[in-house]
């Protein structure tokens, strides 16, 4: 079982426009609208691909109702914590090359009690070799140490953590030494205070934060795939999209894969790297389909992924 804890998610809508025009009246080809946040799209995806998940959520307000109606018809349990205030809606423009947009809402407020709330939501029923996923943003009022108090309390249960977040929030969990973390090169960046600018200099930065104590660093690279860095392995996949629609939620839709390789390795065996590669393939999937739909066994067809035991350390990586 794979739990998703997303404090502060969203309704998305993503737009297709030909051309955005600051200051113009635009007109869209098409639009769609999805359940968001990180851990949204990651349980989405997982539910899509046929894997054990429940998402835990604050809901309230019209769009909260929305949101759940989304969840419902996309068969993918929820445990939802009911709040005061309204779940954001966030906005994706996305034009035919590929190029996103993105308009976020800060969210609604969560009082002490919803954070306290959404933490035994998402520890309900975990155990011994579980994964719990804390997945994006805070809120207003959220505790930056919301996920490294998830950490310590899932530790006691024998469950696992991943953490994919930004800002002090993260630094906050990286501190608290969870299982896992996805950070992008960006987020990676900002954590170790310099600039990644090859594939070697990531890798070195993930050694720092596995030496630690964080058992797996998984870095997003964007065009330039991912890398899985642990204390006795490095790998780096990647694969080749020719066609991108939206690179929203794409890194979500990696973690799901990522996430589902690792279990299915406790169960069937494998190695870290065919957990990677199906993370790999599950994003590269993801930005081929429009906002932020999530990808299904079909999409991942055409997607060949390449692995890397032995990384150039020397290669550039795209800006």
């Amino acid at each position: 079982m794979i739990t998703t804890l997303t404090p502060n998610p969203s309704v998305d809508r993503a737009i297709v426009v030909d051309d955005l025009r600051r200051g113009e009246v635009l007109r869209a080809s098409s639009s769609r609208v999805d359940a968001g946040g990180k851990g949204v799209n990651v349980s989405r995806a997982l539910a899509s691909m046929g894997g054990e998940t429940v998402v835990v959520l604050p809901s309230g307000g019209p769009e909260g109702a929305l949101l759940e109606t989304l969840l419902d018809g996309a068969d993918v349990p929820r445990r939802t914590v009911a709040i005061d205030g309204s779940v954001r809606m966030n906005i994706s423009v996305l034009e035919p090359d590929g190029t996103t947009t993105k308009l976020n809402e800060p969210g609604p407020r969560l009082s002490a009690a919803d954070a306290d709330a959404l933490l035994e939501a998402a520890l309900e029923g975990t155990g011994e070799g579980s994964w719990v996923a804390g997945c994006g943003s805070l809120p207003p009022g959220a505790p930056d140490d919301l996920y490294a108090r998830l950490i310590a309390r899932a530790r006691e249960r024998g469950a696992r953590v991943a953490i994919d977040s930004s800002g002090a929030p993260y630094v906050a969990a990286v501190a608290a030494g969870p299982t896992l973390i996805k950070p992008n090169r960006e987020e990676l960046a900002e954590l170790v205070g310099r600039e990644l600018d090859t594939l070697g200099a990531v890798i070195d930065c993930a050694r720092e934060l596995v030496a630690t104590g964080i058992e797996l660093v998984a870095v997003s690279l964007g065009r330039d795939g991912a890398v899985l860095v642990t204390a006795d392995e490095t790998v780096h996949a990647r694969a080749i999209v020719t066609d991108p629609v939206s690179t929203v939620g794409a890194g979500d839709c990696m973690l799901a894969g990522l996430l589902f390789g690792l279990s299915r390795r406790d169960t069937e065996g494998g190695s870290l790297a065919d957990a990677l590669a199906e993370g790999v393939a599950w994003g590269a999937a993801a930005v081929r389909l429009p906002g932020t739909e999530v990808p299904k066994p079909a999409d991942l067809d055409a997607v060949p992924v390449t692995v890397d035991p032995d990384p150039d350390r020397a290669m550039p990586l795209d800006d």
